[in-house]
């Protein structure tokens, strides 16, 4: 009979009872539960920018999001208002628009009188330059222009006159004509009949006042151009009164802001002064362009409302474009445009005066936002750029605009994987982001804790905003025991709490359907059950496969060299353990060397490896002290065919080997989990409770008798939160668990022999190692060490 005592029904499920825990003052707390530390934290260093960048650093599910973004939002309270940021034209520079900053709610102001100055400038240019005086003077210009023309033009033709020359108008231009006694131009068979001297002193007449007429049409440019400049000259003199009243308002409404009034003079001047593209003229008639006047436009790239506090942003499906910034094109009359118009701002520039929130995970996706973040924290200016490799927006010149001041404080979130990495990688990580906090995985058990977690759970489910179905106590309390059973500790809860917020809802979901109006702890219960079932299909293969004989697994008798260890696998979020059977064989010879087949066949990493190392070492210190061991052993876990990790089979590793070295059979009705040391120690290992789940699983189908349990490490009681059905087979008899702390106690329990004595497992090993080593000696064998025989 074993003097291992088994675990009593009470000790393997803590429950929770919400109606005697204290309702919790949330007045003065965050709407969050274990991470005071952390919040403290994230409030030190958010409240000054000077102070660096933040990392927040969790796994997936731990409200990092969320907690970011609640700390941001109280530090950004603090903070002054931000500012707007618009682009306007440089009109000196068209490829380089101009950045003015604005007070909040002063940009769109801003941007909108200018929109409506542009929508006002047609009617306005066309009443100026069209009003009688205007046109008068256009007119006077005009006639002047032509009457110059005419004289000089008569000039000449008076001149050739006097030379029985006349000058004529013909399409391609003007031409000098020899006439006879009548004034008529001669005919070209009159003229060929000419003698040939008269026809030569005609040609030289013709050349000589050709040469005439040429020098006074050279001058038609010149004073073509003169009367454009008196025109344009006229223009401006209309147009200029025009600009000053249009943008009088803004100047008196944005007196106080420089920038502003030097965009305006320069807005003025370019209206006066510069080409007009948008103007033409046909004949007295003005046309304006309205869509080449739209280029005059504001654009408010980052606006906000008249607010108090400065932003807190999201950075969202994160790339270069979403982080910087971008410019766009569009087509107008079959032409592709870019310009101050089609800038788009990014996340950095929306909190360029307050908080930026990153997930690194999508952030690290786009090598060149990560460069680009970098850049911008470490100049302390958003370029809005396209990628260092790129030099041009598609096929467009590259229109850079201003960089944007950037003031701001990025909270970077982050997975521990990630950190590290970007830590050991980046030499400029720690430089920039020196503040890192780290969220807590779990949260003592306490009646105030279970109390707040409820709380933080009914709070998530109200901001749902739907008319579900009320959620009782009991189903609350139902999820709080998934989160301590989550946490693999009766004593603690995981911090996961948006997952719980979904079981309670799904508890929602089966309720409605069953027409109750509140969740009770039955529908937390199917919700777990449907959660466990959605993503078992390979677990529930693998217990098909053992119940058939596909998967050798024993159940009940007993054998040599042969235990059924316990191992775990995942899906999606829910882990699912089975059994699997671990042999040892075992040879006289040798010098007391374990064979672990896993990792000679590189399926075993680096934790199992180290495991079946540590119980090689046991063995040697426990029976080796005296005499060298003269065995050779292998270890293998049998139809495994994936990747073996971890150290929680090397208990029954161990006891698989001493029952081949003592020839002692161990009972199948039993299964083994747990790590060794070097001291024969048993320590707790991880995912208890689906372990004992997993042979619980095969030896129902199997059938109960009586004999089945598992042994555990004694350290790992506090972890178990069992499912009903275990416990009830506990209570009826039909299932065992055994804690122990020791080989020799979990040897005691698969063999029924003592603990200590010369009957027990130990004490045999002994005898048969005892044995080994007088055959090893009558045969005379050398003690080589494995290093001497590799080089043999």
């Amino acid at each position: 009979m074993t003097q291992i005592a088994t675990l009593d029904p009470q000790s393997l499920y803590r429950r929770t009872q919400l109606d005697t825990q204290p309702v919790p003052d949330s007045t003065h707390r965050p709407p969050f539960v274990g991470q005071d530390a952390a919040l403290e934290t994230l409030a030190l260093a958010l409240a000054d920018a000077r102070r660096g960048h933040v990392v927040l650093m969790a796994p997936p599910g731990y409200g990092r999001h969320a907690i970011a973004r609640w700390a941001a939002e109280r530090a950004a309270r603090l903070r002054p208002p931000p500012h707007d940021l618009l682009y306007v034209p440089r009109f000196d520079d068209p490829l380089r628009p101009q950045l003015l900053r604005l007070p909040a709610g002063k940009g769109r102001e801003f941007a909108a009188a200018v929109e409506r100055l542009v929508q006002r400038l047609p009617e306005l240019v066309r009443g100026a330059l069209t009003a009688d005086p205007h046109r008068t003077r256009i007119e006077a210009l005009m006639k002047r222009h032509q009457e110059r023309q005419q004289q000089a033009l008569a000039e000449i033709r008076d001149g050739c006159a006097g030379d029985r020359l006349k000058l004529l108008q013909a399409d391609d231009g003007w031409a000098l004509v020899p006439t006879d006694e009548h004034g008529e131009p001669f005919t070209p068979e009159a003229y060929a009949a000419l003698p040939e001297t008269e026809r030569k002193r005609w040609e030289e007449r013709v050349a000589r006042w050709r040469d005439r007429l040429a020098a006074v049409l050279a001058r038609f440019p010149e004073w073509d151009e003169a009367l454009a400049d008196a025109i344009t000259a006229a223009e401006r003199e209309a147009l200029e009164p025009v600009a000053r009243h249009l943008l009088h308002p803004l100047r008196a409404a944005f007196a106080d802001f420089p920038e502003v009034i030097a965009y305006l003079d320069a807005f003025e001047a370019e209206l006066v002064m510069g080409p007009r593209p948008w103007l033409a003229r046909d004949g007295t008639e003005v046309l304006i362009d309205e869509t080449v006047l739209a280029h005059y436009l504001v654009n408010p790239s980052v606006v906000h409302e008249a607010q108090a506090h400065a932003p807190v942003c999201l950075g969202e499906n994160i790339s270069h474009a979403t982080l910087v910034g971008w410019v766009e094109s569009e087509v107008v009359e079959d032409e592709r445009i870019s310009d101050h118009r089609h800038i788009r701002a990014g996340h950095l520039a929306q909190a360029a005066d307050g908080f930026l929130l990153v997930d690194a995970t999508a952030l690290l996706a786009d090598s060149d936002a990560w460069q680009a973040l970098k850049r911008t924290l470490a100049t302390q200016r958003v370029e809005v750029a396209p990628p260092p490799a790129q030099t041009r927006w598609g096929a467009l010149p590259l229109v850079r605009p201003d960089p944007i001041p950037f003031a701001g404080q990025v909270i970077l979130i982050v997975t521990p994987e990630i950190y590290e990495a970007l830590r050991d990688l980046d030499e400029t990580f720690t430089t920039l982001f020196p503040w890192v906090v780290e969220l807590e995985h779990t949260v003592p058990r306490t009646p105030e804790n279970e109390a707040r977690y409820a709380a933080v759970l009914r709070q998530l489910l109200a901001d749902d905003g739907d008319d579900g179905p009320e959620v009782s106590d009991d189903a609350i309390a139902r999820a709080l025991e998934a989160a301590a059973r989550a946490a693999e500790d009766q004593q603690r809860l995981a911090l996961t709490v948006g997952r719980f917020a979904g079981l309670l809802r799904e508890a929602a979901a089966w309720a409605q359907a069953q027409g109750r109006q509140v969740v009770a702890r039955q529908d937390v219960e199917a919700a777990v059950r449907a959660r466990f079932a959605r993503t078992g299909s390979e677990w529930r293969e693998t217990i098909a496969a053992i119940a058939n004989g596909t998967h050798l697994i024993t159940t009940c008798g007993s054998r040599v060299g042969q235990v059924n260890g316990l191992v775990v696998f995942e899906s999606g979020e829910e882990a699912y353990g089975h059994p699997i059977r671990i042999t040892a064989s075992v040879r006289m010879g040798g010098e007391g060397e374990v064979l672990d087949i896993e990792r000679e066949s590189e399926l075993g990493g680096s934790i199992h490896s180290k495991g079946v190392m540590i119980l090689s070492a046991f063995l040697s210190g426990r029976f080796g002290r005296r005499r060298p061991l003269a065995l050779s052993a292998t270890l293998v876990m049998e139809q495994s065919y994936g990747f073996v990790e971890g150290d929680s089979a090397s208990l029954a590793e161990a006891l698989a080997l001493l029952s081949a070295i003592a020839g002692v059979p161990l009972e199948q009705s039993i299964a083994v989990t747990g790590s060794i040391n070097q001291f024969g120690e048993v320590q707790a290992v991880g995912a208890i409770n689906e372990k004992i789940e997993g042979w619980y699983a095969v030896c129902a189908a199997a059938g109960l008798d009586g004999s089945h349990g598992v042994i555990l490490p004694a350290a790992n009681c506090r972890h178990l939160m069992l499912d009903d059905a275990v416990i009830a087979a506990v209570r009826a008899g039909r299932f065992h668990l055994w804690p122990v702390r020791s080989v020799d106690e979990a040897a005691a329990v698969l063999t029924g022999r003592p603990i200590r004595g010369p009957q027990s497992l130990p004490a045999r090993v002994a005898d048969a190692l005892a044995h080994f080593a007088r055959w090893h000696d009558e045969k005379g064998a050398s003690w080589r060490r494995p290093w001497q025989r590799r080089r043999e």
